[in-house]
């Protein structure tokens, strides 16, 4: 594994290898400080690594935030290309209503039947701190014969990249 630390082309990496996963699971801390996770889903990844969520002012995650040094991980995965990216880093509630009408879209729209215009919508901006990615750059067909071929060696297998990203 290699660490990358304030590189623009690894933040890129990392945003190009979300950019197609569009829901991932956000962890906060509850109050008894347990970790709790909810699927979310991304409406914006920002050119600086800033990662955009809708949600309702009223909602637990807002409070478990603002009550937890603002301390989230985001985890995406897809498995069918056995792609999968941790980001943590704060998350802060955003209620600016250009942003909301920038970042709206008719998906979010089940969420929140009164539109963009519920006075219960705002952001969520969660700034990355760390992001660590695993790629594994090939076919299944290759992955299944790199762990076949580990199994009978006794080597693991190499699976593509693995880096941690610092912003």
């Amino acid at each position: 594994m290699s660490t990358t630390a304030q590189d623009p082309k690894s933040i890129e990496k990392v945003l190009d290898l979300i950019k197609d996963i569009h829901v991932a699971m956000m962890t906060t801390v509850d109050e008894q400080q347990n970790l709790v996770s909810r699927p979310m889903a991304l409406i914006h990844a920002s050119a600086d690594g800033s990662l955009w969520f809708f949600t309702k002012k009223s909602s637990p995650k807002v409070d478990q935030i603002e009550e937890n040094d603002s301390r989230v991980n985001i985890a995406f995965a897809d498995t069918d290309n056995s792609t999968y990216v941790s980001v943590s880093g704060t998350a802060s509630e955003v209620d600016d209503r250009a942003k909301i009408e920038e970042y709206w879209t008719e998906e979010a729209k089940p969420w929140f039947p009164a539109g963009k215009e519920d006075p219960e919508l705002v952001l969520l901006k969660v700034t990355t701190e760390m992001a660590e990615y695993w790629d594994a750059n090939s076919s299944r067909i290759v992955r299944l014969f790199q762990m076949v071929t580990g199994a009978i060696t006794g080597t693991p297998p190499k699976m593509g990249e693995n880096e941690k990203v610092y912003n």
